[in-house]
């Protein structure tokens, strides 16, 4: 293999808080007359693999590839295993369940679920749009538990009005939402533990309320530690965990930018367009909404063809 840009194909989550801004901002090819709320980037879980849509790997799934080429792709030529990351785009028309994801402590405490910790970068916000990140300072566990019951949760999340450009930062235990009116990067652990402890009173198109997980996040979110400590970040690095990093580029047109190789990073443009160029001249074009990765192993010049954004995500190991 000739390491060169991967470029993928979505996966379309249908949602019932979701909407077709996704479409709008960025053009991508919708489902017909359903509320995508989630579009899945790049992902390596059981039941949902992304399938690479450009140059010799086309058709083959990210898992299959990294487990043929681990030194071109993943840097390490004994790694074998699953993509140590969850790429999406999010959609939020209406407001998305108060949740939380366990840490890796309490996943093994409890026996299920895998550990996630993520980041929002805000793509788009409607005028007043807002986001529950966290639990006001002294919330106790007794406390918010007879929330739940009373229905009075909202009064005990931290709530926080954003703008386009902010990255906020959730690592594991913080309860959260989504308000209406966003379109959000999203960065995270690959995991599909969630467990929702309030849901709005809100029925689906069945009329019938969704599952929530009381007794799970009960035990997952950590009352000890204050929202003020969650940081909000817009320039430069965003976010600097364990498991990942996450920069942020802006370049105006023309602009052209040396990717080195030695390290895998996915790239997200949430604004603009190019195409990055390699030693043998090949080109792989991107557009807003386009999610790619570069292998290990690939050197790639990024020229940039309009004013553009993007970030660039380094995975930093692979957790267990």
């Amino acid at each position: 293999m000739k390491p060169y840009p991967l470029k993928f194909r979505p996966i379309y989550k249908q949602r019932i808080w979701g909407g077709y801004k996704l479409g709008e901002l960025f053009g991508k090819d919708l489902p017909a007359g359903q509320k995508i709320g989630e579009s899945w980037e790049l992902t390596d879980l059981p039941q949902d693999k992304s399938v690479i849509t450009n140059g010799e790997l086309a058709g083959m799934n990210i898992n299959q590839a990294l487990n043929k080429y681990p030194a071109e792709i993943y840097g390490d030529s004994n790694f074998r295993g699953n993509f140590p990351l969850l790429i999406k785009l999010l959609d939020a028309q209406d407001v998305l369940s108060v949740q939380v994801h366990p840490d890796k402590e309490t996943a093994r405490r409890m026996g299920k679920g895998d550990p996630k910790t993520e980041c929002w970068y805000i793509i788009h916000a409607e005028p007043g749009a807002v986001i529950y990140k966290g639990l006001k300072q002294g919330v106790t566990k007794n406390q918010f538990a007879q929330a739940v019951q009373t229905g009075q949760v909202a009064e005990l999340l931290n709530k926080v009005q954003v703008e386009q450009g902010q990255c906020h930062f959730l690592p594991s235990g913080t309860a959260h939402a989504i308000g209406a009116g966003l379109v959000i990067a999203e960065i995270q652990l690959p995991s599909d533990t969630t467990y929702r402890v309030f849901d709005w009173n809100r029925l689906d198109e069945t009329g019938k309320a969704r599952q929530l997980h009381i007794e799970e996040a009960l035990e997952s979110i950590h009352f000890d530690d204050s929202a003020n400590q969650l940081p909000v970040t817009t320039v430069a690095r965003l976010v600097d965990c364990e498991y990942f990093t996450v920069d942020k580029g802006h370049h105006t047109k023309g602009s052209e930018r040396l990717f080195s190789s030695g390290q895998m990073k996915i790239i997200m443009i949430t604004k603009g367009q190019g195409h990055f160029t390699g030693p043998d001249d090949s080109e792989t074009a991107f557009k807003s909404g386009d999610t790619l990765l570069l292998p290990a192993e690939c050197e790639t010049v990024m020229i940039l063809e309009e004013e553009s954004e993007y970030l660039i995500i380094t995975p930093l190991k692979y957790y267990d």
